[in-house]
């Protein structure tokens, strides 16, 4: 068939291909499909290529490709494979946002009676993870500003839960509530105070600071683990001697005391943004880590720690 090279009329091109004419003209419109006009001004189609043609549209709709891209596929603009994927993509991206919807629908479903108000204005305020993570990003953003990007990819890729494009209705009020918390600028005053402590002006190395503090609350973690209180140990003295290195001082009681008393630990915004970020992330977070080391860090003070 891509050999003749007959011109044909509209008419028997519908006929042949099954397309209806009012179609034919429209994807000639569009670009799709080449015509040639008669000295009577009627469109011609070469038979051969026409059909091919819109044999291709036809199988391309079929799959659901939009117009868009069938121009581009028809005007070799790229590939057939290539549009396939993009559009696999695209279907990938809509499965998500309604596995995300389904998800939350499920969640104030499953919410009692008295508390699906809260419950779906909660949800509400994140129509899609890509938004709520955002949203959390931007948080820690300002939290860490100006921390190089590269240490601040390394702590959001440690602290900022991801989501599955498949969550649970648990899972997504978690989320959600996380989303909710940092729009609190209480809270960012809080965990601000929770990461860099007193004194955050005298505060040279910030990068050095975070990477110490990293070390000690995965030692910390290990600690938490073994179901081990919080106390005085190398996982207490990491912590101080990178908040001290950080500002140009050196461990002592009296730093440990300013340490200690430049912290609000027991805000309960800070503990529940940490405690959703551990049910997402099904782990041990910083904050917990952090929350065993202020218990250490008291515990030392009172002991009197030279």
């Amino acid at each position: 068939m891509t050999h003749d090279t007959r011109l044909i009329g509209i008419g028997e091109l519908a006929r042949l291909s099954g397309v209806p004419v009012r179609t034919i003209r429209f994807y000639c419109d569009e670009g799709v499909l080449a015509a040639r006009r008669s000295t009577g001004g009627h469109r011609m189609f070469e038979a051969g290529t026409a059909l091919e043609r819109l044999l291709l549209v036809r199988r391309l709709r079929a799959v659901g490709m939009g117009l868009a891209a069938i121009v581009r596929v028809a005007n070799g603009l790229c590939s057939v494979g290539d549009a396939v994927l993009a559009e696999r993509r695209a279907v990938d991206e809509e499965l998500a946002a309604l596995k995300w919807r389904q998800a939350a629908l499920i969640a104030v479903e499953q919410a009692p009676p008295g508390e699906r108000a809260a419950r779906l204005e909660l949800v509400a305020v994140v129509p899609d993870r890509g938004r709520a993570k955002d949203a959390v990003i931007g948080f820690w953003r300002q939290v860490l500003d100006p921390l190089p990007s590269d240490a601040f990819d390394a702590f959001v890729a440690m602290n900022v839960p991801g989501l599955s494009g498949d969550p649970s209705p648990e899972d997504l009020v978690a989320f959600a509530g996380l989303a909710a918390a940092v729009g609190d600028p209480g809270l960012y005053q809080a965990v601000s105070r929770q990461l860099w402590r007193s004194d955050r002006d005298r505060i040279v190395h910030r990068r050095a600071l975070l990477e110490g503090v990293a070390e000690a609350c995965e030692a910390a973690g290990v600690r938490i683990l073994a179901n081990r209180s919080p106390g005085p140990g190398p996982e207490l003295d990491r912590f101080v001697d990178a908040h001290a290195g950080a500002r140009g001082l050196r461990d002592c009681a009296g730093f440990r005391r300013l340490l200690l008393s430049g912290g609000i630990d027991s805000d309960e915004r800070v503990q529940r943004y940490w405690r959703l970020t551990g049910e997402v992330m099904g782990a041990l977070t910083t904050g917990a880590a952090q929350q065993w080391l202020h218990g250490a860090l008291a515990r030392s003070v009172s002991g009197g720690h030279g």
